[in-house]
């Protein structure tokens, strides 16, 4: 991750350099194409990029809170045992929002249905409210959180953006729904800061083109970008396309469109450059000092990746990382997976995945308690990472389930790395109150095959892993292709792991 972020670095600041000589060098006399393919080419999609990770910069932490929220053992110890004192949910909920500077936090249970919030029990939800339907959205959705935007009804309905995050108990199943609120308002603020930095109008759609969201110096005719003189010319491949840059007329200005989807809010990200500012801006630096501008970028630049480095750092690390084996989370293993993906397709290279979990780590729970089974949780992702190779990805996919990514690895040597794992954990003891733990793990190991997605192979090691507890766990199974499991992937519903 560290090199291929280094390697991305380098490319924005090449791209950085190069504008700047070129636009330096360039007379005053340049082409209009010539400017229209630079702002096409590289200020719009460059913009775009700048904000989108801004974006998920500045959403990072109310998701990664959520998560915290999510598997935090108090809040779902708290609804296994009964709910039965409430002031603690709420005192637990109203710490969220102060440490986390949030605007709100909450949590629904899925058994009594009450709506916790940091004064006190909202409500009950009900699936005949039209104000609760997003609560059963997040009850059925697959993945673990969303972002959205809703009023808040235990704040006078203010329009406030969502981290909604599913929580589970021990075994897995739902329970709740967790999570913190942003106000839209201060999001408006980011906009408004994104247009001075970038020197654009910036805005964003929901996938029928509403405008849902803008600067407060934004002006315009419609509240709908198909009704937009000009604009709606091209307001159909704005919204069909993931990433598209295109162009209009206004008033007699050229404006140039980058537009990008952007699937954590489910909106379309639309920046615009008039071509009469562009060239403005180009007539003012022709009269600029260029040798000292150039040294005072150089000398700006520097000091922003040095005043940023350690920071982004620490984000990444918080980002990325299970606080309790310090292992990466899901999130991040889903970005390199799907990276690796790529570059099996590209290169045609091999890679194999072992997913394993600890067998009756809850029976450890229920003897020695939740501190004891989480050393053993940190005991057993320690013995793994002995094992690694710099080049491997290793994640606690859930509760007391891990994942390995072997880059250029067959299933045959992923099997011989699996035994040796499991060899090594069963011989292993964690000490906990003068008490020796043993523990064991079962596991599943697949390869993969060109055009396959990410889902179907962790798929097919997950119902190796299963097989594996079948057969009487502490073993390794190999997961191979759908037909190939024959009857022993039906067993998986017949039985409770």
């Amino acid at each position: 991750m560290k090199k291929f972020k280094n390697k991305y670095a380098l490319i924005i600041n090449l791209i950085l350099v190069a504008g700047f000589l070129s636009v330096s060098l360039t007379s005053y006399f340049v082409s209009l194409s010539s400017l229209r393919k630079e702002i096409r080419e590289n200020q719009l999609p460059l913009t775009s990029d700048n904000i989108y990770s801004e974006i998920q910069r500045d959403f990072l932490q109310p998701v990664y809170t959520s998560s915290l929220m999510a598997t935090d053992t108090f809040l779902r110890d708290w609804v296994i045992s009964g709910e039965d004192d409430e002031t603690k949910i709420v005192k637990y909920l109203r710490e969220i929002k102060i440490k986390y500077n949030t605007f709100t936090s909450f949590f629904v249970s899925d058994r009594s249905y009450k709506y916790y919030h940091t004064d006190g029990i909202l409500k009950k939800v009900s699936r005949n409210s039209s104000r609760d339907e997003w609560y059963f959205r997040v009850q059925n959705m697959k993945n673990d959180y969303e972002i959205n935007v809703d009023p808040d009804m235990a704040n006078n309905d203010t329009m406030t953006i969502f981290v909604n995050y599913k929580v589970y108990d021990y075994n897995g199943e739902y329970i709740g729904a967790t999570g913190v609120g942003l106000k839209v308002d201060a999001v408006k603020n980011l906009i408004e800061r994104y247009q001075k930095n970038y020197g654009s109008q910036i805005y964003f759609t929901d996938k029928d083109g509403n405008i849902v969201l803008h600067g407060s110096d934004f002006k315009i005719e419609s509240n709908n970008i198909h009704s937009i003189k000009g604009l709606s010319e091209i307001s159909d491949g704005i919204l069909r396309n993931e990433d598209e840059t295109q162009k209009y007329k206004k008033n007699g200005d050229l404006i140039h469109v980058n537009s990008r989807y952007i699937p954590e809010l489910k909106w379309h990200l639309v920046v615009e450059k008039s071509e009469k500012k562009a060239i403005k801006n180009i007539h003012k630096a022709l009269y600029m000092n260029l040798g000292i501008c150039a040294v005072m970028v150089i000398i700006i630049f520097v000091l922003i990746n040095i005043l940023t480095s350690p920071y982004e750092k620490q984000l990444h690390q918080m980002a990325t990382t299970d606080k309790l084996t310090r292992a990466y989370n899901r999130q991040a293993f889903d970005l390199m997976m799907m990276q690796t993906i790529k570059d099996s397709e590209r290169n045609s290279s091999r890679f194999s995945i072992i997913i394993f979990d600890i067998d009756f780590l809850k029976e450890v729970n229920d003897e020695y308690g939740h501190l004891a089974g989480d050393e053993v949780l940190k005991n057993v992702a320690t013995l793994t990472k002995t094992f690694l190779r710099k080049s491997d990805v290793f994640s606690r996919w859930g509760g007391d389930e891990f994942i390995l990514l072997l880059k250029d690895c067959g299933i045959e040597d992923a099997y011989k790395l699996a035994e040796e794992i499991r060899n090594k954990i069963k011989i292993s003891k964690v000490v906990w109150k003068n008490n020796n733990i043993s523990s064991s793990v079962s596991i599943g190991v697949a390869e993969y095959h060109l055009k396959e997605d990410a889902d179907k192979l962790i798929s097919r090691a997950d119902k190796a892993l299963y097989i594996s507890k079948i057969n009487g766990r502490d073993r390794v199974e190999k997961g191979y292709l759908e037909d190939d499991f024959s009857e022993k992937s039906k067993q998986k519903k017949a039985i409770t792991v």
